[in-house]
């Protein structure tokens, strides 16, 4: 069994916690408001206009002996480069300024997300990111295609409202099986446990963010 596999299981609960959140029960049952959508792509682009900065700064201190995981983290770079204006295009369909999204300011769980990430590369080992990877790609590939489906049908929102959770939906099914590629390759019982670790605290993290929506 690869790691990859324990790390799915292990992470079960955390998961079904995400999930559990009510902005994704409104969101595929089409009873979401506009306004919800809207709240939902300004934290997305308050932490994905991140990816690129936390996934340089992952090459950056890996060690020589982890060349081939720098090396997908390169891939990965040139996959995620951009993707936070493909958000704020969906927020100007949306009817909202987009500039004024670009300089606001995130939410707290937002902000606490990306910290956490920061820190966990900086402090700790930057192995811990895949963690947010596991997440982030994870969480994508089971709701993105069918959320956006849902909440167009139920707001009448054009296609290009969505090209941020259609394109992940498509992208990050590639993405699943590269990074369930890589996983099984790390063979440190102790860097195992630790992106397992990681992945659970960013599972609580980005529900989080969710859960703030319809507070």
């Amino acid at each position: 069994m690869g790691f990859y596999t324990t790390l799915q299981s292990e992470t079960e609960v955390s998961r079904a916690e995400l999930f559990s959140a009510p902005i994704i029960e409104k969101a595929l049952s089409g009873q979401i408001q506009l306004t919800d959508y809207i709240a939902f792509l300004t934290e997305a682009y308050h932490h994905v206009k991140h990816t690129v900065p936390l996934l340089m700064a992952v090459g950056a201190k890996l060690p020589e002996e982890k060349e081939w995981l720098r090396e997908a983290v390169a891939e990965y770079i040139e996959e995620e480069v951009g993707h936070q204006e493909w958000i704020l295009n969906d927020i100007e369909v949306c009817g909202v300024n987009k500039e004024r999204i670009r300089h606001g300011q995130p939410s707290l769980a937002t902000e606490l997300m990306v910290s956490y990430a920061y820190d966990t590369i900086a402090r700790t080992n930057p192995v811990g990111f895949f963690g947010m990877v596991h997440v982030l790609e994870g969480t994508s590939v089971t709701t993105a295609s069918h959320a956006a489906s849902a909440i167009r049908q139920a707001l009448g929102l054009p296609q290009e409202a969505f090209s941020y959770l259609q394109s992940h939906g498509a992208l990050d099914q590639g993405h699943i099986q590269f990074f369930e590629s890589l996983m099984n390759r790390i063979e440190d019982e102790q860097e195992q446990a630790y992106i397992i670790h990681c992945a659970k605290v960013f599972y609580r993290l980005y529900g989080d963010i969710f859960r703030q929506l319809t507070r």
